[in-house]
C-alpha cells in the first residue's frame, strides 16, 4: 500500500529556499517543509497545511516539480510530491508537529539558504535539493516549467 507525502519549496524575496532541520535517529537532517498526506486530503491541501504547521507561513501550492517514489523493505512503498509555492502571508517561525508531544518534537530549526549554503549542508533529504532543485528553479523561472520523476532506492 502506497503512502503519500509532500515537500514544498518556499522562496524568500532573495531567492533562498526555506529548509527545516529535523532530528531523526540521532541525526540532524535539513529538508523542505512538508509531511504526510492525511485521510480525505489531497496533496495540495497537505502542502498548505504542513507548511503552516512547520513554518507559520500561509502558502498556495503551485507547480508540481518532482514526484519521488521509494520502495524498500525497511520503509515500504511511499511517494512524495514536491511543489513550488507562493507565500500569501504569515511570518516564518519554527512550528511544531502535532503528531508528537512537546517532549518528542523533531523540528529543531528553520532557515533560508542559498544554493552554496545548501550544497555545504552535511545531511539533506533528498540529496537532490543540493543542486538539481536549483536547476529546476532556474528552468521554472525562465518559463519552461515541467517536473521530474526520481526513484529512491
Amino acid at each position: 500500500m502506497w503512502k503519500g507525502g509532500v515537500r514544498v519549496v518556499v522562496l524568500d524575496p532573495e531567492g533562498r529556499i526555506l529548509l527545516v532541520r529535523q532530528r531523526h535517529e540521532d541525526k540532524d537532517i535539513w529538508m523542505l517543509p512538508g509531511g504526510g498526506i492525511e485521510e480525505n486530503e489531497n496533496a495540495e491541501e497537505a502542502a498548505v497545511r504542513e507548511v503552516r504547521e512547520e513554518t507559520g507561513l500561509d502558502i498556495r501550492a503551485g507547480a508540481l516539480i518532482w514526484h519521488v517514489e521509494e520502495v524498500s523493505p525497511e520503509r515500504g512503498q511511499h511517494f512524495v510530491n514536491f511543489f513550488l509555492s507562493e507565500t500569501e502571508g504569515g511570518r516564518a517561525s519554527l512550528g511544531s508537529d502535532p503528531e508528537f508531544d512537546a517532549g518528542h518534537q523533531v523540528l529543531r530549526e528553520l532557515r533560508f539558504f542559498t544554493r552554496a549554503e545548501t550544497a555545504a549542508l552535511p545531511q539533506v533529504y533528498p540529496p537532490a535539493i543540493r543542486d538539481e532543485l536549483w536547476d529546476v528553479l532556474a528552468e521554472t523561472n525562465a518559463g519552461r516549467g515541467g517536473h521530474a520523476v526520481f526513484k529512491v532506492r
